[in-house]
């Protein structure tokens, strides 16, 4: 038998989205805000360059004007009034000589304590004295014109560093709803597996992931519940045959050797009751292989007619009080397991003989159409009423206490088989009843039925 591997692949599939998805977020990230910072950084240092730069070159034509008119070489201009020059170009000028002994000054002097553009340079005055310029602008500097280049590096390194911790903070953001599965991984344990991972719509694959966890979560709860539930009932049936075997038993030890008649009777019941057991620990470990995937099958092609004729004829044999009767088409084949598909119509059968009073009529029948093949077993019995129809397939579901009065010994795992056979050979089962007018179970293989590799014939 071939092994699936589909879900395992779509896991590694998913598995390795979610870690591209993590690391291209991350990236993203980083590279947004490692680039607004470098981005914003180099664009500052630009324009404290440009303006730097702007003011240097106003402030060394004001210088070059000056001295020009200091050493005379601007003939034709006439006396420059210095003091309206600086004062109509908001400049400072300070004459020095040497040793850097102040002069004479025009204009306002800066304010103290901010940073402002200024140039200085020789001049030589009429006389030939050397002196020098001092031009200041009375703007300040402000901040990004007063750094220099170890500063622009220094706060690129601060906004670096506060560029990796908020990256790191959007990336913990982002990777909340893992850190939420791994807690609820955590705190889940066999007692309680209530614990879901909170999703926020976001509409991504972490979202798809979270909903992905909780639905894990919700189909190993419900398992575990039905697993539960199995047990209980599986015990409540036990219970009820070893009781009467327990209870025979004592009176076979108490009474048996005296009274042939009692004797007799408890060993009839407790053969009886033992059948019954052991025929609800078959069926019992047939659904706990299903239940597992571990219940094989064997496919082949054969033919259904011959099984149902068969079938009709050993129930004749082992059942006097009703009539069987045929309604076989010939030819009828079927790629299924035979020995599943015969043991799902003696299900159907004995579950008709069960609920069939005495002369009552059970009827097989089989036929092709539209290209499956459906086998019908109908009857006259005591039908079953419509609010449990909807639930005879489930397992130990019984009927109202009107039919369960009807036969003994059933455990309510029998049609919950038969369900389980059809399904997995691709086909659909269904009953039609209604009280006092009989029952009719359909089953609808198709002829290409759906085999446990997912391969078809």
């Amino acid at each position: 038998m071939k092994k699936i591997r589909l879900p395992s692949f779509h896991w590694k599939k998913e598995r390795h989205t979610v870690r591209f998805s993590i690391a291209l977020k991350s990236s993203v990230i980083y590279t947004l805000l490692f680039g607004t910072v470098i981005a914003a950084v180099i664009g500052a240092m630009a324009w404290a360059l440009a303006d730097q730069a702007s003011h240097h070159s106003r402030l060394e034509q004001f210088s070059f004007f000056i001295s020009d008119c200091m050493s005379g070489r601007r003939r034709g201009m006439g006396h420059l009034d210095y003091g309206s020059f600086a004062q109509a170009n908001n400049i400072y000028i300070e004459i020095s000589g040497p040793g850097k002994n102040k002069i004479v000054s025009y204009g306002s002097p800066p304010s103290r304590g901010q940073h402002h553009y200024e140039i200085r340079r020789p001049v030589v005055g009429k006389p030939g004295r050397p002196l020098s310029l001092t031009v200041v602008d009375r703007e300040s500097m402000g901040f990004a014109g007063s750094l220099t280049m170890p500063g622009f590096f220094i706060i690129l390194g601060l906004l670096l560093l506060l560029a990796a911790v908020l990256g790191a903070l959007l990336v913990r953001k982002m990777m909340r709803p893992v850190y939420s599965m791994m807690q609820t991984a955590h705190s889940i344990s066999a007692n309680d597996l209530s614990q879901r991972v909170e999703t926020v719509p976001s509409h991504d694959e972490f979202d798809e992931l979270a909903e992905t966890f909780n639905g894990m979560l919700d189909r190993i709860q419900a398992s575990y519940e039905q697993q539960k539930r199995f047990v209980s009932d599986a015990s409540h049936e036990l219970r009820t045959p070893l009781s009467v075997i327990s209870g025979y038993a004592n009176l076979l030890r108490r009474w048996g050797g005296e009274d042939k008649a009692v004797r007799e009777e408890s060993v009839a019941k407790i053969i009886v009751e033992t059948a019954n057991m052991q025929k609800l620990i078959e069926r019992l470990l047939f659904l706990a292989k299903a239940d597992q995937q571990m219940q094989p099958i064997h496919p082949a092609l054969f033919c259904v007619s011959d099984m149902m004729r068969e079938t009709a004829e050993e129930t004749r044999l082992i059942d006097k009080s009703h009539a069987i009767l045929e309604k076989i088409e010939p030819g009828a084949m079927l790629t299924a397991d035979p020995s599943l598909i015969r043991q799902a119509v003696r299900a159907v059968v004995e579950n008709s003989r069960k609920y069939t009073p005495a002369g009552g009529i059970i009827c097989l029948s089989c036929h092709t159409a539209q290209g499956c093949v459906i086998i019908e077993v109908s009857d006259s019995g005591i039908g079953i009423g419509k609010k449990d129809l909807p639930h005879i397939f489930d397992r130990f579901y019984k009927a109202d206490e009107a039919r369960t009065r009807a036969p003994k010994g059933s455990s309510g795992l029998g049609l919950s088989i038969v369900k389980w056979i059809v399904e997995r050979h691709g086909g659909t089962v269904m009953a039609r009843s209604a009280p006092k007018h009989g029952t009719s179970m359909k089953m609808i293989f198709p002829k290409k039925s759906f085999l446990p590799d997912g391969s078809t014939h």
